[in-house]
């Protein structure tokens, strides 16, 4: 018997990082399936902008992930305006690529506040709105790398196998005391946005993959639950069997699809210079407490 998809009328969701990209393709995507949607954006006229475009449903605020204090305001701010929170989709995330050598420590330290502290915060914070209730579905953008190790996004890769492994025990976690929340861990491949500026696709394997193409796989995990997708799905199966083969053989055929320098060959791409710039001032809060700290 086919499984009853949930439905997602008046659902209310919260979408980090939503003001463009994968974020804003989801936020579209939920407000399509009739639930109400809050954006969070750094750039809080994006996150305007884009809520704009999608009618009454959505509304657009200004969220630094990394301030965590505002995080958890901007939660209460979404349930005052729209109610109690019904999912949340941890998207905020930021690529700078360089040789670990290369990397500063304020790169560093930025990267690891925005893919994994803000990922926990966030969850930690949903839970305690959503285990009263005995209701919620929390959805975090891992990676690919966040399976499969990336040179040239070492500190990048370490926060997505954070969120994936974050993601999974919570998923135990809840199963395990019956908590009635699911949460979901997303393994997109390559996206077309601006984070993937200068990344070449694979000479052969799993190919690049739309926002839309994302949004879809998170949608269909709130309607369906379960604890993974890959976007595409080809890329599940890739890394399942793979997982069946001695490392030396992995490495190697990761070397004549061309992943294993997929980020390191982009690292000076000129079409890279307006991401990187704007992603060196992307979390205020963090860059506060890290030059207080240094």
């Amino acid at each position: 018997m086919a499984r009853v998809p949930r439905s997602l009328t008046d659902k209310v969701a919260v979408v980090t990082g939503g003001g463009r990209g994968i974020g804003a393709a989801t936020a579209a995507l939920l407000v399509q399936y009739g639930a109400k949607v809050a954006i969070g954006d750094l750039d809080e006229s994006l996150a305007k902008e884009t809520a704009g475009r999608l009618g009454p449903k959505a509304i657009g605020l200004q969220l630094d992930v990394t301030d965590h204090a505002a995080f958890t305001g901007f939660l209460d701010q979404v349930e005052r305006e729209l109610g109690p929170l019904d999912i949340l989709v941890n998207n905020a995330g930021i690529m700078p690529i360089n040789r670990i050598e290369d990397e500063t420590e304020r790169t560093t330290h930025s990267q690891i506040a925005v893919n994994l502290h803000a990922v926990i915060h966030g969850t930690r914070e949903a839970v305690t709105r959503m285990k009263p209730r005995r209701t919620g579905h929390i959805v975090n953008i891992s990676s690919a790398a966040g399976r499969i190790p990336v040179g040239g996004g070492a500190t990048y890769t370490a926060t997505k196998h954070g969120v994936s492994g974050f993601s999974n025990a919570l998923h135990f976690e809840f199963k395990g005391d019956g908590t009635p929340i699911h949460i979901t861990a997303v393994h997109p491949a390559i996206v077309r946005t601006e984070l993937s500026k200068g990344v070449k696709d694979n000479k052969g394997g799993v190919k690049p993959v739309q926002p839309e193409d994302v949004a879809q796989g998170v949608v269909d995990a709130l309607r369906f639950p379960r604890p993974d997708v890959y976007v595409p799905k080809q890329l599940g199966s890739s890394i399942r069997v793979g997982g069946l083969f001695p490392r030396r053989f992995g490495e190697w055929l990761n070397k004549v699809l061309g992943g294993e320098r997929a980020l390191l060959d982009a690292i000076d791409a000129p079409e890279r210079k307006a991401y990187e710039t704007r992603v060196s001032h992307s979390s205020p809060a963090a860059d506060r407490e890290h030059e207080g700290g240094a």
